[in-house]
């Protein structure tokens, strides 16, 4: 089987609209709710077909140049299962802040098993590519699903919603957060009531791991201050980027203008329909 031209593709940005944490699993893992839309900002992925067996990583950032990324674990595991006729040399161009909230290690991975499985033209259903990308991460299944969704268990049981699509604001401090260190801090809320997808949006949805990712990080708690003086600022995930809502871009550009200089911030769209489906013709 031969494979595929060499292939371009998005790996998007996600928000968390809010998350809460029901409870913590006997394996460690913790149930929780969440709303994931995607953004507009978007990393890409170059696929290109190289010899049998040469799965590498081109081009490289300086801190994902190591055999532990999520992008070669994806592509090593893909091809262990299904041993194609053929290697991938991937390139990444990086633009979604690493450590902040917003699911680029996880949107990359799922990139490039969709990817794969376009260049190496593989017949694989979405249970059992599902499945691979829950072994990656908690948030490579939203990146697969490709829409805007209700998230419940550990993220990978998903329900498709339609929500607006507005101009966000996203502000990262300029710390990166670790989110293995925020679930394991004793001080985080993990016993907040199960709600419902009818109920969203609505008053009482927040994010559990604010209170101890701001205590933890004073840069991101620093932003959140300043955006919230200004516009209903959130935290994204575990952070460390927080987001608002805007009523217009132009707002937007005029609180990026009165930003401080430290930060980098950006405007983006919110997304019901992930571009890196649409870029594969899979809208759903």
């Amino acid at each position: 089987m031969s494979a595929a031209a060499t292939l371009k593709l998005p790996a998007p940005a996600k928000l968390n609209l809010f998350l809460h944490i029901l409870g913590r699993r006997p394996d460690g893992y913790h149930e929780l709710q969440t709303v994931f839309q995607f953004l507009d900002l978007q990393d890409t992925l170059t696929f290109q077909p190289a010899a049998h067996g040469d799965i590498r990583l081109t081009d490289a950032p300086r801190h994902l140049d190591d055999d532990n990324n999520l992008i070669l674990r994806a592509a090593r595991l893909l091809a262990a299962r299904y041993t194609p006729a053929h290697g991938a040399h991937i390139r990444l161009e990086k633009r979604i802040p690493v450590g902040g909230g917003l699911g680029g290690g996880s949107s990359n991975a799922a990139t490039t098993l969709l990817g794969l499985q376009r260049l190496w033209q593989l017949d694989i259903c979405p249970e059992e590519l599902a499945e691979i990308g829950r072994q990656l991460g908690a948030d490579v299944p939203i990146f697969l699903f490709g829409q805007a969704a209700w998230a419940e268990g550990t993220g990978e049981h998903l329900t498709a919603i339609t929500l607006p699509e507005p101009a966000y604001l996203v502000i990262h401090p300029g710390e990166a957060v670790s989110t293995g260190q925020i679930f394991s801090t004793p001080q985080l809320t993990r016993s907040t009531p199960a709600t419902k997808i009818a109920d969203f949006p609505g008053t009482g949805f927040k994010n559990d791991c604010e209170s101890v990712v701001c205590n933890q990080y004073p840069a991101v708690a620093r932003a959140l201050d300043w955006l919230r003086a200004r516009a209903p600022g959130k935290l994204t995930g575990t952070g460390s980027c927080v987001f608002a809502e805007l009523p217009s871009p132009e707002v937007g550009e005029r609180l990026l203008s009165e930003m401080p200089a430290e930060w980098h911030g950006f405007l983006t769209r919110g997304r019901n329909t992930s571009p890196l489906r649409e870029a594969l013709g899979e809208n759903r």
